[in-house]
């Protein structure tokens, strides 16, 4: 099965995510589908990338967002990374003011590369930092020196991209506030204008996650994370970037524009091995095995495909949108909540009010300080219906 089917609706995208699943080695907290030691196969891999570019771009409008992820997006030599970007920039309409980002692993920034970027319309780089101690990356395994994540950025902004994410990981095991505070000063110091800031996640699956589960490592203890958590928040805000999202930090004006579409549950379209899409209220996922994808004959196989009633819909939009400090539109979440079960989630919301996790704002309901603090809890409840907490509440009108 493919999504060939849903092409008709292209016009209704206005974003592309594109997957490269290639890196030099596999970090150890990585649930991302990418291989190492696969560079036999990058040739073929791009060659077939751009057919699968030919073949979707033509019945697509014009795109607000593009987002080249991975993996390792700049693993390429420069030829072949050029042959990429060409493809993307002649194959997808963009409006003139795209946002194209991609993700750069700071070993493979390079001057010539960061020229091909620009040269085809790149104009935001999202850079893994991750930490400036050595000791901390290696517990993640991840494989780069501190110092490259500073040429890195030097090398992108000398050609011209201003728009610089960095990526920073806290709660990493041993990891001390006094690092974290590290962590943060030397980010600043690069002057990027937005930073993404990441509590360590054990996802199943991952050598980092079985580690935990021999007991090699221990996490950070619950209290400290928490601690850690606020910190990000008030020295990123006293640097100058504002909280737009539980996780994401952006001078004014560089918020990211392709995870908002993901966060407001836009449409996008994805492009390459295991990359997930979106349309008219159905998601999918493109196989994660690279032999289908190189070997497929137009759209590469897909599984995973999910068509959310009205209900799990709404409960979906309420998990993305709350993410966002602003919150959500009064118009949207009434919407949602008209399309839920009996209005269910009304009750949930007052009670948050009544609590003070959630609270209306400029006409949008968001989270409160204290409800940031408990993100996942509230979002959980909105998620889907919980029979006893709506028991609970019914008690309460009554």
């Amino acid at each position: 099965m493919t999504a060939e089917a849903w092409l008709p609706q292209g016009k209704e995208v206005k974003s592309a995510y594109i997957h490269v699943p290639f890196c030099f080695h596999k970090c150890h907290y990585c649930d991302f589908f990418s291989i190492a030691g696969a560079e036999n196969h990058y040739e073929s891999f791009v060659v077939q990338l751009v057919r699968e570019l030919e073949y979707v771009g033509g019945q697509l409008d014009t795109l607000d967002t593009i987002f080249i992820g991975g993996g390792t997006p700049t693993i390429f030599e420069p030829q072949l990374f050029d042959k990429m970007l060409q493809a993307v920039s002649k194959c997808l309409p963009r409006s003139s003011q795209c946002e194209w980002t991609i993700e750069a692993n700071p070993e493979t920034v390079t001057y010539e590369k960061a020229e091909c970027m620009v040269r085809n319309g790149v104009n935001r780089v999202s850079i893994g930092a991750q930490s400036f101690h050595p000791a901390l990356l290696k517990s993640l395994e991840r494989w780069h020196d501190p110092e490259n994540v500073g040429k890195a950025v030097e090398c992108v902004r000398s050609v011209g991209i201003q728009d610089i994410n960095l990526d920073v990981i806290y709660a990493i095991p041993s990891q001390t506030m006094d690092q974290l505070l590290v962590d943060l000063e030397q980010s600043i110091a690069l002057s990027p204008t937005h930073m993404s800031c990441y509590s360590l996640i054990y996802e199943p699956n991952t050598p980092l996650r079985t580690r935990l589960d021999r007991g090699e490592v221990q996490r950070v203890e619950h209290e400290l994370e928490a601690s850690m958590f606020s910190c990000v928040a008030e020295v990123l805000q006293h640097a100058g970037y504002a909280q737009y999202e539980i996780s994401n930090f952006a001078k004014e004006g560089y918020e990211c524009k392709h995870n908002i579409s993901y966060w407001t549950n836009q449409a996008w379209w994805p492009f390459g091995p295991s990359a997930s899409g979106h349309l008219s209220g159905r998601r999918w996922k493109n196989s994660p095995r690279l032999s289908e994808y190189l070997s497929a004959d137009g759209l590469p196989p897909i599984l995973d495909v999910e068509t959310l009633d009205s209900d799990a819909s709404a409960g979906e939009s309420f998990m993305l949108g709350l993410r966002l400090i602003r919150g959500m539109e009064r118009s949207w979440v009434e919407s949602l909540l008209a399309q839920s079960n009996n209005e269910w989630r009304k009750g949930v919301i007052e009670q948050y009010i009544r609590e003070g996790q959630l609270h209306w704002v400029d006409d949008h309901l968001a989270l409160t300080c204290e409800g940031i603090r408990i993100a996942d809890t509230v979002i959980l409840a909105l998620l889907m219906q919980d029979d006893e907490m709506t028991d609970t509440t019914e008690q309460k009108k009554l």
